[in-house]
């Protein structure tokens, strides 16, 4: 037995003692459960505080068939709080084995016993205890909570499991931790808080008496005080901004029992405190989407639920009562945040239409507060598998700065807190982002943000997809699809060593959102699957049909579990996706940098995936361009995709994604997408949108010219609604050959090229927002030009991709794990032939390279 503390005591109220000639080792005595016999050493003992009311226990007072008493002579007091509890009831079988009609395991209403409050002139007051109202037992059955008593200890938050730093000894499981918050009436040894208030406040009182009626009463402590309203009642949640002394930081890690080191509650909790976020709200409106906050250097906002009478403890030992702070006073570093408590109907709206559209949405108030949707998170989690609602975190992992935002479906419900607020409404890269002040009052009931369409890429034929989401359900995955402007959703199935993801999604033939499938046929999703082994690479094996390619992952940890054999090669995954109708990518291109380099040789992908990595800012990377260059630069042409590579709320879909076109007079369809990125006809894009062709033909076409060469004329337009374009260049074979400025928003232009030998050719575009660094925001897949009698061919890239293909093969000749020997030398043939494929042309070309020495030219054997 010990002490139990749930944060500081107030100062409203004193423990009574209670004297008694029974100790808790000696509760068995009083013919009490074997089950209560048990738990008698969980039972707290000592000073306590629960529910922020200090309580002494010594000697319980119990009360079996016949009266106790205890003397509290000359007490006065408003209110007096019990900390008591009683013994477990068994239920009633009857012959049949059913349970015979009861008020339920916690038996509902059963009057357990009277407390007699004894005047010191002779009068009394007396109360009736009934199970699950004033009273509940000392072990609770889940569901059978009390309705006029709490259990002893009051709830605490939980932060997250990935808040919880490495060497914290209290980390709470995965689950439980997603909740945030705790209650601990499940204890072993329970406690429950009643208070009662006294008719007759300024008459002494004399003894309190317990007249049992049935079962055993074991009360363990009480405490006297005075409060405006019942102490165990708590208002709803409030915010404040906590400003620290100067050269004080901010800590947010808890304690054992849930509680920062510098603000805590007596009568209420201290749900979060977290930095302030700064925002540009003088210039709202003229500022960028999803532009990150800067982070207030000593101001935290604190949010809470207490009592009215309650106060804040701080670390300098102050207290600050929260009537003060919420009346408008600043006191002692703690103001308050306007309440939000107006519940309005935001809706997002069309202007063509008029129509209710699912857009990203953001909204802050005057503090720097996020207000999250009713229905959404107020804390978003960024997390990677640890909670998957329907948010986008743009978070910076270098300081605490978070840009929250939530996705809805054209229509919330919002709570708002009086003046203004700053919202923020976003729909992909076609549609302008809206940034707007709105003042709120007492009359406001519904605010209608309206959005308009000023890139007509749609209408042209151009649909967006995201080639590269994991973990979302297929609903929330048209939800935010629909939100960002992304056409068509590929939401991958995998395997994370003993964890399988959205199997169950997967059918190998329902597209959600079809018109097949009762949708509009606008916003697609299709399960696939990201097939990977941790050495030789990951794939991408989108929209086939039929049963799942598996297994999934191949050779052990990190992809697939312990123990599991190399048994399957990429190549022969694609394959196997391309007989049953579907679409190769290479994900997040080029890594990991092995065995793609077969694949692609022998003709088995169909497109390389640019990934954002959940960077909003960084860009297209230019490494995945390098190495995609090389494959073109020797004759292997690939268009490009996007794919952002979702795995937690930092990342939002189709940040990174790709613009396929479909011909004129084909509907749009997923299997249609799939024909328009076969055919090459794609870019990549972080916002800026564009048209790019050479002889009047787009990106995928091949041009056939003379040995002679000569001249093509290359044309292009590109457009913007969200980030400020910089520069616009005209990619040949891998190398800048022309460059110009352009406008921010739009831009167009012209360039004639001379060629001499076979050429490729595509556009890149350079964009940044005002306060980030240039980066390449969009490319385009390739134009071919080949003239005759010049092949394509680099004989330094063509190295590099050989040495990819002998490094695969040394992998499952030495360490790889073999499932057999038989699967082992297909395998090894499937490689073989890629690499003799590439090596005989390099011998043709005349290209000089060393052999490794597991891989000369006489055939390999073990």
């Amino acid at each position: 037995m010990s002490s139990q503390t749930d944060g500081p005591a107030s100062l409203l109220f004193t423990p009574i003692p209670v004297t008694s000639p029974t100790s808790f080792k000696r509760l068995a005595k009083h013919g009490i459960s074997e089950a209560m016999a048990d738990a008698v050493a969980a039972a707290p003992t000592g000073q306590c505080v629960g529910w922020g009311i200090p309580f002494t226990i010594k000697n319980p007072l119990v009360a079996r068939d016949v009266s106790a008493s205890v003397k509290v002579s000359g007490l006065k007091a408003q209110w007096l709080v019990f900390l008591h509890t009683t013994d477990i009831e068994p239920l009633e079988r009857n012959d049949d084995g059913f349970i015979s009609p009861t008020p339920g395991q916690g038996r509902l209403g059963e009057h357990v016993a009277d407390y007699v409050i004894v005047y010191a002139d002779g009068t009394e007051a007396r109360q009736k205890i009934r199970r699950r109202h004033q009273i509940g037992m000392f072990r609770r059955g889940w569901g059978e909570n009390c309705f006029q008593a709490v259990s002893m200890r009051k709830p605490n938050p939980v932060p997250a499991l990935h808040e919880h730093p490495a060497s914290a000894t209290h980390r709470p499981p995965w689950g439980p931790s997603q909740t945030r918050a705790q209650n601990a009436d499940m204890a072993r040894w329970c406690n429950w808080i009643w208070a009662w208030e006294n008719p007759h406040p300024r008459k002494a009182i004399e003894t309190l008496r317990v007249e049992p009626v049935c079962g055993t009463v074991v009360i363990s402590a009480i405490s006297a005080g005075k409060a405006s309203s019942p102490p165990l009642r708590w208002e709803r949640r409030r915010k404040a901004i906590l400003r620290l002394p100067r050269g004080e930081s901010f800590d947010d890690a808890l304690d054992e029992v849930g509680l920062l080191e510098q603000v805590r509650l007596d009568l209420g909790q201290v749900i979060r405190a977290a930095p302030r976020f700064e925002y540009p709200d003088e210039k709202w409106s003229k500022t960028y989407n999803n532009q990150r906050p800067d982070v207030a250097q000593r101001e935290v906002i604190v949010e809470y639920t207490a009592h009215t009478d309650a106060r804040f403890h701080l670390s300098s030992g102050k207290t600050i009562p929260v009537k003060r702070i919420e009346s408008g006073t600043t006191s002692n570093g703690l103001v308050a945040v306007k309440p939000a408590h107006r519940r309005v109907t935001l809706r997002v709206v069309e202007k063509k239409s008029n129509k209710p559209v699912p857009v990203k949405l953001h909204v802050h108030g005057e503090a720097g507060e996020y207000l999250a949707p009713t229905d959404r998170h107020r804390i978003p989690n960024p997390a990677w598998f640890e909670d998957y609602s329907v948010d986008y975190v743009n978070s910076d992992y270098e300081s605490d700065a978070h840009h929250y935002c939530t996705y809805i479906p054209g229509e919330t419900t919002i709570d708002l807190p009086l003046g203004k607020v700053y919202i923020e409404v976003s729909k992909g890269f076609e549609i302008k982002p809206v940034r707007k002040v709105v003042n709120v009052t007492n009359a406001t009931r519904t605010i209608t943000i309206t959005i308009d369409r000023v890139l007509p890429w749609r209408e042209r034929g151009w649909v967006t997809a995201d080639t590269h989401v994991h973990f979302l359900s297929p609903a929330t995955a048209q939800l935010e699809g629909s939100a960002e402007g992304v056409n068509v959703i590929n939401l991958l199935a995998s395997q994370w060593g003993e964890l399988m993801t959205n199997v169950g999604d997967f059918d190998g033939k329902t597209t959600f959102g079809s018109r097949e499938a009762g949708g509009d046929g606008e916003w697609l999703v299709r399960v696939g699957t990201e097939n990977r082994q941790h050495v030789l690479g990951h794939i991408s094996l989108l929209g086939y049909n039929g049963d799942m390619i598996s297994p999934m992952c191949s050779g052990g940890p990190d992809e697939a579990a312990l123990g599991d054999p190399v048994e399957v090669l990429m190549t022969e995954w694609a394959r196997q996706c391309r007989a049953q109708g579907g679409l190769v990518v290479f994900p997040h291109f080029p890594n990991p940098r092995a065995e793609n380099a077969a694949t692609l040789i022998e003709g088995d992908a169909d497109a390389v995936e640019m990934c954002s990595w959940g960077n909003l800012y960084y860009g297209i990377d230019p490494y995945s361009l390098s190495d995609w260059y090389r494959y073109l630069n020797c004759g292997y042409f690939y268009p490009a995709v996007g794919g952002t590579d979702k795995m937690t709320a930092v990342t939002a879909v189709g940040i990174i994604r790709t613009y396929a076109r479909i011909p004129d007079g084909v509907e749009f369809t997923y299997r249609a997408w799939m024909d328009a990125v076969r055919s090459g006809n794609t870019f990549v894009s972080y916002g800026p949108l564009m048209e790019f062709s050479v002889e009047g033909r787009q990106a995928g076409a091949r041009i056939r010219m003379g040995r002679l060469g000569g001249t093509v004329n290359v044309d292009y337009e590109v457009a913007s609604a969200t980030i400020p374009m910089s520069r616009v260049e005209l990619v040949v074979n891998g190398e800048i050959r022309e460059s110009e400025q352009i406008g921010r928003w739009r831009g167009q232009g012209h360039w004639t090229v001379k060629l001499d030998r076979s050429s490729w050719f595509a556009l890149l575009v350079r964009a940044h927002y005002p306060d980030k660094t240039e980066m390449i925001a969009a490319h385009s897949s390739p134009v071919i030009v080949e003239l005759d009698a010049s092949r394509f061919y680099a004989a330094a890239d063509a190295g590099t991709i050989l040495e990819q293909i002998e490094g695969a093969l040394a992998y499952i000749d030495t360490v790889g794990t073999r499932a057999d020997d038989a699967r082992y030398k297909q395998m090894r043939r499937v490689l073989t032939a890629a690499h003799r494929k590439l090596h005989n042309e390099m011998h043709r070309r005349g290209r000089e390279h060393l052999h490794s020495g597991a891989h000369a030219h006489a055939e390999h054997r073990h």
